[in-house]
């Protein structure tokens, strides 16, 4: 059965610890110093050789790329996207301001790191039982904000100019509307999880589902395993997914590709549902505090990725660079472009 689950959510068993493996150096043989003058020069006319013939296939290279690129037609083919000085600065205040109010909000989620530390808990447990009820409530909203999401993301990222765009989007519009239960179980831990043959319902393990106590947390999660659901087994989404990678590299300097760049897609539609459900329940909380609730539980202490996700700190750095509203809302608050709402009392 085809699953696609949200790792780096959970269980820290699944991650590749780093580690390099050490290769003894072998002693370098001695030349006589009779043949050292004659092996010198040759090695010289070789190296000028091997050098000239690298330049020309360097150059001939980059020809077919930017070609290629220009067929193509992707977001990925205009210069490399790049951060100034001060957004950089920005979003690493933006970072600390994330994880500092996750430890002031009583809110606050609590880290991956620490969920996977936790014992068991079973679906009869008070804190499970409450956040599988939150999260059943929120299912139909996280719908609605996914499929918004999605549209804007597919603007902003040409994703309409992708080949049978529109048959495809609209299969994964309607795989998001077929999602209509949240599954608790306790043996799934801090993990949540989608079964792509059974596209109906999202497993959430009980651990994850006390860890998230707010509803901006709760809804980003849920928005990230609909992305999932979108995106299907036929990947319909695998040229939007490549697209936010590409610019996701070329901003952070990290190396987003494959199943990186779906994580962090799905990632990014998550913050954004967080936000326009901030934006449409407005309350007396401050801006920055539910802003962070989205991306909280990425204030880990043991910060370890794999090749298949970005580490939980650098899954926030990556946020806060491709979308830099979220960034100037959490350091500054309510950001200059954000509509004034009126409070609810």
């Amino acid at each position: 059965m085809t699953e696609k689950e949200t790792r780096r959510h959970g269980d820290g068993g699944t991650r590749r610890k780093s580690g390099r493996l050490r290769v003894p150096v072998s002693p370098r043989p001695r030349v006589p110093a009779s043949l050292h003058l004659r092996l010198t020069s040759s090695a010289a006319i070789v190296a000028l050789t091997l050098t000239m013939l690298s330049l020309v296939t360097v150059g001939s290279g980059s020809l077919a790329q930017r070609r290629r690129a220009n067929r193509d037609g992707s977001h990925s083919s205009h210069l490399r996207d790049s951060l100034s000085p001060e957004a950089r600065e920005t979003v690493e205040r933006a970072i600390d301001v994330v994880c500092t109010e996750r430890k002031k909000d009583p809110k606050g989620s609590v880290p991956i790191d620490d969920m996977q530390a936790r014992p068991s808990l079973p679906v009869q447990n008070r804190e499970a039982v409450v956040g599988a009820q939150r999260a059943q409530l929120l299912l139909p909203v996280a719908r609605d904000l996914v499929i918004s999401s999605l549209r804007q993301l597919a603007i902003e990222y040409n994703f309409p100019r992708a080949s049978g765009y529109e048959a495809r989007f609209q299969r994964a519009i309607a795989r998001v509307q077929a999602v209509r239960r949240v599954r608790p179980d306790a043996d799934s831990r801090d993990n949540a999880s989608v079964y792509l043959r059974n596209p109906h319902s999202i497993t959430f393990g009980t651990i994850f589902l006390a860890g998230l106590p707010s509803d901006e947390g709760m809804i980003s999660v849920l928005a990230h395993e609909l992305m999932h659901i979108a995106d299907g087994d036929e990947d319909s989404l695998k040229s939007l997914f490549r697209a936010v990678g590409n610019r996701a590299s070329d901003l952070t300097g990290l190396q987003i590709h494959y199943q990186r760049a779906e994580e962090l897609s799905c990632d990014l539609a998550g913050a954004m549902a967080a936000r326009s459900y901030v934006l449409d329940q407005p309350s007396y909380e401050p801006l920055p505090r539910r802003i962070a609730r989205s991306m909280e539980h990425n204030c880990v202490d043991e910060d370890e990725g794999d090749s298949d996700h970005l580490s939980p700190r650098n899954t926030i750095r990556a946020l806060l660079s491709l979308d830099q509203s979220l960034s100037r809302e959490l350091v500054y608050g309510r950001d200059e472009k954000m509509p004034a709402r009126s409070i609810q009392k």
